[in-house]
């Protein structure tokens, strides 16, 4: 008797309570997830390389949860690279940071002047020949901080590779958008290079991952 007597505008406000429910389990649980991500994936900082004047190339990464964290240590190990991390306060680990990471995925590659502020925002690039730049996958595009450190930086002679980690896949266009912008600002070359981890409950292992890196990236990068 009483759910016949509920009115519509009752029925929509229960409707959009149980609505605004479901999107706070899927934000608390997305964040439970990168969360215990970050704990298995965290290394011990004698494992990063030590920065030399001598190196010929430099990883530069953003990474939220630690996958493409993962991958950016592996390549450095790999080519003996300067290591460097972009940190991004508006999205660090946690729900208000996921929230953040969702609304600007996409809106503000367009708008330089609103991407998020990074640290470092600049590096001199000068005595690198290779320049990997390493960022998560966000709503089918590289995350937000990774377009602040291009906008900030030059490329001149360098080449450039962008490496990606990603759950289920990512927009061409906005590569060759990123890829025309880091051209633009005086690189020599731009190559990609994507690997998916996998949905949120269906990832691969950090081994597998790594196994993945080094059959399908490391053939087609040419060492410094």
């Amino acid at each position: 008797m009483v759910l016949k007597m509920m009115s519509f505008p009752h029925w929509f406000a229960l409707a959009l309570a149980l609505v605004a429910i479901a999107v706070l389990g899927v934000l608390f649980g997305v964040t439970w997830i990168e969360n215990y991500q970050a704990r298995h994936l965290k290394t011990d900082s004698a494992e990063i390389p030590v920065v030399s004047d001598s190196k010929r190339a430099a990883v530069i990464y953003f990474s939220r949860s630690g996958n493409t964290a993962l991958a950016a240590r592996h390549l450095a190990k790999q080519f003996d690279a300067r290591l460097v991390e972009l940190q991004a306060a508006e999205y660090e680990l946690g729900v208000a940071g996921l929230t953040n990471a969702l609304k600007d995925a996409n809106a503000l590659k367009k708008r330089p002047q609103a991407l998020p502020d990074i640290v470092p925002s600049a590096i001199d690039l000068s005595s690198y020949d290779i320049v990997y730049l390493g960022s998560p996958i966000w709503l089918y595009s590289p995350a937000p901080p990774i377009w602040t450190f291009i906008e900030s930086n030059r490329f001149d002679g360098k080449d450039v590779v962008l490496f990606n980690t990603y759950n289920s896949n990512y927009s061409q266009e906005w590569i060759e958008s990123f890829r025309s912008k880091v051209m633009s600002r005086g690189a020599r070359s731009f190559l990609h290079l994507p690997i998916r981890r996998g949905r949120m409950t269906q990832q691969k292992t950090p081994d597998e991952m790594l196994e993945a890196i080094d059959t399908h990236w490391m053939p087609v990068i040419e060492r410094p």
